[in-house]
């Protein structure tokens, strides 16, 4: 098993049981119990990580039945469900994460970088960063109720704005946090532009609790890169894996981790032409899951965003969202797909991400 000496894991702070430098970001739409599913048979032998729900709201939470919205849903093997909450009112926060922690909760996360109009209307998301006071107090609330660790995803700042960013990290951590994410692009820069990874050396340099990077992943390369260059603790990955599931298991074999369970005899797949059949397989497997969880109409709208949000990383995915687009019948899928990869289909290696 690989020793993390000299890459990952520099802090106490994450969840003892955590040994694995790679986890999921949570996205609305997209990082729901199937897909976590999938990216748990790539997960090597051995290793364990954070799982993120989507998005939650607390202002809806303790109103809803959390094992009928796919939201929420879990599955029974999930080691360490950390779901995401827009939070900022202390009797809505008590509330939801009683039902969270009921519901199998090990953390939680509160949401500080979602840009939204939606979250900033409710004084949520990236508004939180615009008051230190009130984000703060919203931490010392969640830690006061939480059963678990409590961690804060952020956004990066402006360069003229980094002192004030840099007070406002320090107060998080010192209102409780466990550790804190940072996705450095602004707020104003939503999804583009290119990540800032030296915000995330200066964050980690400058706080004693463990910080998770986040920010144009899309190869094993980049993983390590951001590990190595940043100082982070764990590298977060968000619409790449939605392309490279097997992030996993490259990444695994790369530190020195036994292969996932089923393909002890196999190597994760690393030319074009090997990711781009694997990515075929993928998806066959991800509807397997996903119509053995959902109702059809919820799983073939679930599975056709996720495709659109992937196949940008296939040279001709955008004849494959074509294809997934016009299917109204789940049964029909699985030929579609077959049909489409049973010609050699190239990955790309990079692609712009501010779709």
């Amino acid at each position: 098993m690989a020793s993390y000496t000299h890459i990952g894991f520099h802090k106490a702070g994450l969840p003892k049981e955590v040994n694995f430098p790679l986890t999921l970001a949570p996205m609305v739409g997209l990082s729901h119990c199937a897909f976590r599913q999938l990216l748990r048979e790539y997960l090597p032998q051995g290793a364990t990580t954070l799982w993120p729900s989507e998005m939650l709201n607390s202002r809806r939470i303790p109103h809803e039945i959390l094992n009928e919205i796919p939201e929420a849903m879990t599955l029974g093997d999930e080691n360490f469900w950390v779901p995401q909450i827009l939070a900022n009112d202390p009797i809505k926060i008590e509330k939801s994460l009683a039902k969270l922690y009921a519901h199998g909760a090990r953390g939680v996360d509160i949401n500080m970088g979602c840009p939204v109009q939606k979250a900033l209307k409710h004084n949520y998301g990236v508004a939180l960063m615009g008051d230190a006071d009130y984000a703060a107090q919203v931490v010392r609330d969640t830690v006061r109720f939480s059963c678990g660790p409590v961690s804060v995803k952020l956004r990066g700042a402006p360069s003229e704005d980094k002192d004030k960013w840099l007070t406002f990290s320090k107060r998080i951590e010192e209102a409780g946090a466990s550790w804190l994410c940072l996705h450095p692009r602004t707020p104003d820069q939503k999804r583009r532009g290119s990540a800032n990874w030296s915000s995330i050396r200066e964050l980690s340099d400058n706080i004693s609790i463990p910080v998770i990077g986040n920010g144009d992943i899309q190869v094993v390369d980049d993983v390590l890169a951001m590990l190595e260059q940043t100082g982070c603790d764990m590298v977060m990955a968000g619409r790449a894996l939605t392309a490279r599931p097997w992030l996993f298991w490259q990444l695994g074999e790369r530190l020195g981790w036994p292969s996932p369970l089923g393909r002890e005899d196999q190597s994760p797949p690393l030319s074009d032409l090997e990711e781009g059949a694997e990515y075929g397989r993928s998806l066959l497997r991800l509807w397997e899951i996903m119509s053995s969880l959902f109702p059809e109409k919820l799983a073939l709208r679930k599975f056709l965003f996720h495709v659109k949000t992937g196949s940008v990383w296939l040279l001709y995915g955008h004849e494959l969202y074509s294809r997934v687009s016009h299917i109204r019948q789940g049964d029909q899928l699985p030929q579609v797909i077959q049909n489409f990869f049973a010609q050699p289909q190239p990955m790309l290696r990079k692609t712009d991400l501010r779709q």
